[in-house]
């Protein structure tokens, strides 16, 4: 139905692009940067296209998004592909988008080896396609060792689970003495979590217009400066990434403080 996505190959880049680059690297860039990316579904609707349509133009602007976040040198980039909630959709919606991932990476991997870029996933891997988790396992393996970008990917993702699961555990390991529940401190719990490896997000960025987290990292966000844009994920650009981040790099954070 789709032609295949090309793969990441170098295009000549325009001067302003890359002045454009040079000048937020002399800022602060957010070391994690968290998507929810949403609206591969209106997307496709305003063209009078299936939805999933839609999720297959989404998976190019990972890519797009993949290789801006590399060149930037944004530590950690999460992207939120699936969440505990979509289940609720069509089956042949859920199915298509379950692929994907099989898809990306198949295509994908061996530039995301060639730039240094590390794969990784967090979500429950109960009721995942069996192609799919063969894909990430294999992603996450073959680029186990590499020191660049880290790209994670949530999948069957939900933050209410994730923190009730880390409760259960944390009352486990107190009753057999592993921790002493005087002794809980939020690192302590955060080490419970999924994410207990990787640094919470500075910037988290909501495509689509719509204002809400819908049960993503709501722990790891508690300090995270958000940013909205009505832009539809497809047409997220690289452009529109800068721009997120300038709007970043002019805010203070405070972590409470004055």
């Amino acid at each position: 139905m789709f032609n295949k996505i090309r793969l990441w190959k170098k295009k000549p880049v325009s001067s302003n692009f890359q002045d454009r680059i040079s000048a937020l690297k002399m800022r602060q860039i957010p070391e994690h940067v968290a998507i929810i990316m949403d609206g591969n579904g209106r997307w496709a609707k305003k063209r009078t296209l299936p939805r999933i349509a839609g999720h297959h133009e989404g998976m190019k602007c990972v890519k797009r998004i993949t290789a801006i976040a590399n060149d930037l040198g944004i530590k950690v980039l999460t992207l939120y592909a699936f969440s505990t909630e979509n289940w609720k959709r069509p089956k042949s919606e859920v199915d298509y988008i379950l692929s994907l991932p099989e898809q990306f990476l198949s295509t994908f991997l061996p530039e995301l080896i060639e730039k240094n870029v590390r794969v990784t996933a967090i979500g429950y891997t109960e009721g995942l396609p069996e192609s799919t988790l063969n894909a990430l396992n294999r992603a996450v393996e073959q680029t186990k060792h590499n020191t660049g970008l880290h790209l994670n990917f949530a999948l069957n993702y939900g933050s209410r689970a994730e923190i009730i699961d880390a409760v259960k555990n944390v009352v486990k390991d107190s009753q057999t003495g592993k921790i002493e529940i005087d002794n809980l401190t939020e690192e302590v719990f955060s080490s419970y979590l999924m994410t207990e490896d990787i640094i919470e997000p500075d910037l988290l960025i909501r495509t689509s217009g719509e204002i809400r987290i819908s049960n993503f990292m709501l722990w790891q966000i508690a300090y995270s400066e958000l940013y909205f844009t009505n832009v539809l994920w497809p047409d997220f650009s690289e452009l529109h990434l800068f721009e997120a981040i300038e709007e970043f790099q002019n805010r203070q954070r405070r972590f409470g403080g004055v």
